[in-house]
């Protein structure tokens, strides 16, 4: 391994072991320790190969722990979720009970003519009844203005008081989604997808540009003490995404490096694909535009995903965002303007289609990837491996939200058969494709240790009693670490995720060497120390 550059180090940290995550030549001895200056690794060896380096100014951290590459969230919604994640978090509710309770409780706090905003409430906990308001009049009252939005974050449940304030009476003609109608003609509170819930957007509290700052700061505060570095952010909708992240840079450096990818759908016109493709490269010091997000299907519990032949309910039967033909066209453009793409498929006609599209682009070093990939065939999959696309997966999707049994709202949907190909990471791996992990929050918390330990158990590491969902679709230690440092760069069709001489100081100091500790205690790892191109966003 690499000694030194020379120099005096700004700091040191010897370890028991630090994984770089790089080649290894055979019979290459295993580093130690690791050294820092200038934002880069000036020092990498054995803790003799880097004591030339260490000054009277150099601080030194001598830990039991490890040293591995900082990690990638490669799909987060950090932005977007500074308003949905308003209010009473609702998302550890488990039954029609609890969650009344919740939104009694939470109430309590509030003005007769206060909004009460709620998020990340999951239907299985409703037990297989419809999505209404009616749960929100029963635990409020019928005269409460209450919006809370699913756990997905494509769908939401509005009062009657909010929906006539809205001034929302009846369907609406959009362009994607809809507003539920129920047998009397009446909306029944429930809005699906995005078109339908920025019906409420005018009317909700709104957030200051001051309070937006102070919440993406803390928010990445939190990200940074879980060791990312850098988060893949597969959204950027408001107007004020531009200026609301000027504005956070004049407030402080950014704890976390943010790659946007702004949201595309097939039906744009060619100006408003042309904005898109120069508004590549745009950023700030830790920010910067890359690539453009596409959807072709929405979610399972939703009804809104495409599947082959229709779900339990008999939904998800088709794209919401128009057909094949066009989607193929708008990649063609963004693929020869050399834009990379991510699109988000989650039932296997969806993923099917995207596929075949982006197997068919003529090479041209442009790499594309696939989001979420919920449930689907091995022939696809493998397809997917074959014409190198990369594929970007959320492991707490199925151990958050899907059990064993089937006895949850994704596997009802979907039947026994599609449900017995949840989330086949395994088979993403073996298939050749470059397998890329994150959390998807706000859908799911972004503990990056305990989504790297679920990731090996097929189940919540903080339950042993849970049964895990098809266990032989676990991975590794090492595979779950290069989905979150190495994998993340390769989607995106660059190399890096790992520490090399000369390289920039991105790393994480953790109190247990993950890839030598059971997927349990790595569960209830710490993170230590986090350097992000040698700025210390995170100690312990």
């Amino acid at each position: 391994m690499s000694a030194h550059s020379g120099g005096i180090a700004e700091l040191v940290v010897v370890a028991s072991v630090v994984h770089t995550m790089g080649s290894v030549t055979s019979g290459e001895r295993q580093p130690t320790a690791i050294a820092v200056a200038g934002g880069r690794v000036v020092g990498l060896g054995g803790s003799a190969d880097v004591q030339p380096l260490i000054g009277p100014t150099t601080r030194v951290i001598r830990t039991d722990g490890a040293v591995v590459p900082a990690f990638t969230d490669a799909h987060a919604h950090p932005i977007m979720s500074l308003g949905l994640t308003r209010g009473v978090d609702l998302s550890g509710c488990t039954s029609i009970g609890q969650l009344a309770g919740e939104l009694s409780k939470a109430q309590s706090y509030l003005e007769a003519d206060d909004w009460l905003l709620g998020w990340g409430l999951d239907p299985t906990c409703l037990d297989g009844e419809d999505i209404t308001n009616e749960l929100l009049h029963q635990a409020l009252g019928s005269d409460r203005k209450a919006y809370v939005t699913l756990f997905d974050a494509h769908s939401a449940i509005a009062s009657d008081a909010a929906l006539a304030l809205a001034g929302i009476d009846g369907p609406r003609d959009l362009p994607s989604g809809s507003i539920v109608i129920g047998d009397d003609g009446r909306p029944t509170g429930h809005l699906l997808e995005f078109d339908a819930m920025a019906l409420l957007q005018p009317v909700l509290p709104v957030q200051t540009l001051p309070e937006r700052v102070a919440a993406l700061h803390g928010l990445l505060a939190q990200m940074a003490a879980q060791g990312i570095a850098e988060v893949h952010v597969l959204d950027m909708r408001d107007a004020d995404v531009v200026e609301l992240l000027c504005a956070a840079e004049e407030a402080g450096p950014l704890s976390v490096r943010l790659r946007l990818s702004p949201w595309c759908t097939p039906q744009l016109d060619d100006a408003a694909c042309r904005d898109l493709i120069d508004g590549q490269g745009l950023g700030g010091q830790r920010w910067r535009v890359e690539g453009v997000k596409f959807f072709i299907d929405g979610t399972v519990e939703g009804g809104t995903a495409w599947l082959e032949t229709p779900d339990s309910h008999g939904e998800s039967t088709g794209s919401l965002w128009g057909g094949v033909r066009d989607y193929a066209r708008r990649v063609a453009q963004f693929h020869a303007a050399g834009v990379p793409t991510a699109t988000h498929a989650i039932g296997e006609r969806g993923i099917r289609e995207v596929v075949e599209v982006l197997a068919a682009l003529p090479t041209n070093g442009v790499q594309h990837r696939i989001e979420h990939v919920e449930s689907v065939g091995r022939d696809v999959i493998q397809q997917m491996g074959a014409a190198g696309i990369a594929v970007s997966m959320q492991p707490t999707h199925c151990t958050h939200h899907t059990h064993a049994d089937g006895n949850d709202e994704w596997s009802r949907r979907l039947g026994p058969e599609r449900a017995a190909r949840a989330w086949c990471t395994r088979d993403v791996l073996d298939s050749g494709a470059v397998l890329a992990l994150g959390s998807d929050y706000p859908v799911a918390p972004f503990e990056v240790l305990k989504i790297m330990a679920d990731a090996r158990l097929r189940r919540p590491v903080d339950d042993p009693s849970v049964a895990p969902v098809l266990p032989d679709q676990a991975l590794t230690a090492r595979e779950v670490l290069a989905g979150f440092t190495t994998g993340p760069r390769a989607a995106i069709g660059e190399s890096g995720g790992s520490l090399e001489l000369g390289g920039p100081a991105t790393f994480v100091v953790l109190d247990v060497d993950p890839l030598a500790v059971p997927a349990e205690r790595l569960g209830t790892a710490r993170v230590l120390l986090t350097l992000s191109e040698g700025l210390l966003t995170h100690e312990a």
